[in-house]
């Protein structure tokens, strides 16, 4: 079965093995493309459904269950997994109730191996690395990706290089990627500035860039829709919400709910919202313009997984909105906190960003966006001792 490497703009394709970031024609983003046509006969519901419960790798991994369908070119003793995935999905109906909703789920990422989604994409990400043969990887990181990918290449045996910036990094994130044994260097700048200076690391040496402008990064997060949906019982929800901040959850959610569809493993796209902090608002701001403007802003926010100014997967995440006819919204970091707080309450627990979700429902539901009768699937990215400083401030009024 062949894949490629496809530009989403100008459709230049490119083969599967070459290190590439962009297109090199017209510098698009890439997309990892499948035979949809061979996966529509060969790919069905009861495919994925006989793997649940499997202590067999690498279809034990909550990523790899749906290899056809992430890296259908692998053989297994190639794939390099934890293994990942298999988060829960909550039924929460106290919190169903005050977002003022009838069905709210939520799908908890906190629960991979490093404590957030990031883990779902870096299994792709640095399978595809050995694959081409490269020994060293590398990213800019607000601080979950950074954790993943140092713990991710010491599994793998090779060196992990971190760039992060020089304040504002919550502690349990780099705790994480020096514990896992990562090269880690402060820069004096923010997300934007270290990711431009990653792509000139992995231009001029020999070192492979694992953020999400990597497409087998988004490959591997295609699974968290996979998995949700199959833990509907295949039943499709109206609304995914999830927060954004480079944007490449929702990119990949989108491709992925797209695929489901063109294969025939659902019959109907939900509709995505991406909810964004106000401080770092550029695709609320473009949403609200119909995508005719699009500016870069200076990244402010307490919600750090998502403090990013200049999303390098924009143009992914308008064309999973225009699929799935979705909205953005954006919450204050107020909102966002006291949302925080109440889905610790239940027991379960996030990172501040995912505060962003709940916070996200709520103000939809009251602007008449969501109606009280539909169900909901929410996203709550990382775990909640990701950033223990910011809770215990919060519950001590001191922030």
């Amino acid at each position: 079965m062949d894949s490629i490497l496809q530009c989403m703009r100008c459709r230049k394709t490119y083969p599967i093995d070459q290190v590439i970031y962009a297109c090199e024609s017209c510098g698009g983003l890439l997309d990892v493309t499948h035979d949809l046509d061979t996966l529509k006969r060969t790919v069905t519901r009861a495919t994925f459904d006989a793997r649940l419960g499997t202590l067999d790798a690498p279809y034990n991994s909550g990523v790899w269950r749906y290899k056809e369908l992430i890296a259908p070119y692998l053989r297994d003793d190639q794939i390099i997994s934890r293994p990942e995935g298999n988060t829960n999905l909550y039924h929460v109906p106290k919190l169903a109730q005050w977002a003022g909703i009838g069905k709210l789920y939520l799908k908890h990422e906190g629960e991979n191996p490093t404590g957030s989604f990031k883990d779902r994409g870096m299994t792709g990400g640095v399978t595809q690395a050995r694959l081409l043969g490269m020994t060293r990887v590398a990213c800019a990181s607000t601080g979950n990706t950074s954790a993943s990918l140092a713990a991710y290449a010491a599994w793998s045996g090779m060196q992990g290089i971190v760039l992060m910036q020089n304040k504002q990094i919550a502690s349990g994130k780099l705790s994480q990627s020096i514990a896992y044994g990562a090269t880690c260097i402060r820069v004096d700048g923010d997300f934007d500035k270290n990711l431009e200076l990653v792509k000139e690391l992995s231009a001029t040496a020999d070192i492979y860039m694992l953020n999400s402008i990597n497409p087998f990064r988004l490959e591997g997060q295609k699974s968290i829709m996979f998995e949700a949906i199959q833990q509907l019982r295949w039943n499709v929800p109206d609304w995914i919400v999830v927060p954004g901040g480079n944007l490449g959850n929702s990119s990949s959610f989108g491709k992925a709910l797209w695929e489901m569809r063109e294969i025939g493993l659902i019959d109907r796209l939900p509709r995505l919202a991406i909810i964004q902090a106000e401080g770092a608002n550029p695709l609320y701001r473009a949403y609200l313009t119909e995508f005719e403007e699009y500016h870069p802003v200076h990244a402010e926010t307490i919600a750090t997984a998502i403090k990013i100014g200049n999303p390098v997967n924009y143009p992914k995440a308008v064309r999973a909105l225009e699929w799935t006819s979705g909205v953005v919204e954006q919450v204050t970091d107020q909102q966002t906190m006291e949302a925080k707080a109440l889905i610790d309450a239940q027991g379960i627990g996030c990172e501040p960003a995912s505060g962003c979700t709940l916070a996200g429902i709520k103000k939809l539901v009251e602007g008449g966006i969501i109606a009280p009768n539909e169900t909901v699937v929410g996203l709550l990215t990382g775990h909640v001792l990701k950033d223990p400083d910011v809770t215990i401030a919060y519950h001590e009024d001191t922030l």
